[in-house]
């Protein structure tokens, strides 16, 4: 069982708080000769494939995608280089990734490939839109009350949401298999009464930046991994 992330959305659709547990998973690894037979770019601080496609290595950029989906593009990334971690546009040893790959003394080359992990401004914007579903979900129902969205399911994940009645959203991913969510939820709620609403410091409508909230999410998270609920007490 898995818990994957955690958002906090204000009422006015703004991502206040989030925190991942996911990893790219390396979906493909290759050994090429020069030149590269894939056209890569530099999107949001990272080397993606902009055009091309073998070996379960896909294209997420193509010249005919708009905009709006080229800011959440589901084409795979460079993850690696000779088994040596690429963070953004560099590997972990300094080296310009695009540069590196454009020089072909460097050839054969190993490189790892597989989805990258959200963007901070990819992540805002998906949080927006959530809220703008929520909203929209609220207005199709036939009865008035609606709680609006409270869960969207695939195959690969779970997504859990708890509105508060002052409109703050509670957003939980998770594995299809974890029990024990809607308590999760409230506990949530119940530590961002606790060590955010309750801190002088903080503001509200405004990120959360309070390491005991961090702590005490971070506890419960690992409670429900573990236990898949919340008992009386806990």
């Amino acid at each position: 069982m898995a818990i994957f992330s955690v958002y906090v959305v204000n009422k006015a659709g703004g991502l206040i708080y989030q925190w991942d547990s996911y990893s790219p998973r390396a979906e493909a690894e290759k050994t090429f000769s020069y030149p590269l037979d894939l056209l890569l770019k530099l999107h949001d601080e990272r080397v993606l494939v902009a055009f091309g496609q073998r070996d379960g290595i896909r294209g997420g950029l193509g010249s005919r995608a708009g905009p709006a989906l080229r800011k959440c593009a589901v084409g795979h990334a460079v993850l690696a280089i000779n088994g040596m971690d690429v963070n953004g546009k560099y590997t972990a040893d300094g080296k310009e990734v695009l540069e590196y790959l454009g020089n072909s003394a460097n050839y054969p080359v190993s490189i790892r490939f597989g989805r990258p992990r959200l963007t901070s401004n990819e992540k805002l914007m998906l949080a927006s839109m959530f809220h703008s579903l929520f909203a929209i979900g609220s207005q199709l129902s036939p009865e008035q009350g609606s709680s609006g969205i409270e869960m969207l399911e695939t195959d690969t994940f779970k997504l859990h949401c708890f509105q508060t009645l002052t409109g703050i959203k509670f957003v939980v991913l998770a594995d299809p298999r974890q029990a024990g969510i809607d308590s999760l939820l409230r506990k949530i709620y119940e530590i961002y009464s606790d060590f955010a609403l309750k801190n002088p410091f903080y503001s509200l409508e405004m990120p959360i930046r309070c390491e005991l909230f961090d702590q005490n999410l971070k506890l419960a998270l690992e409670v429900a991994e573990k236990a898949g609920t919340f008992g009386p007490g806990s």
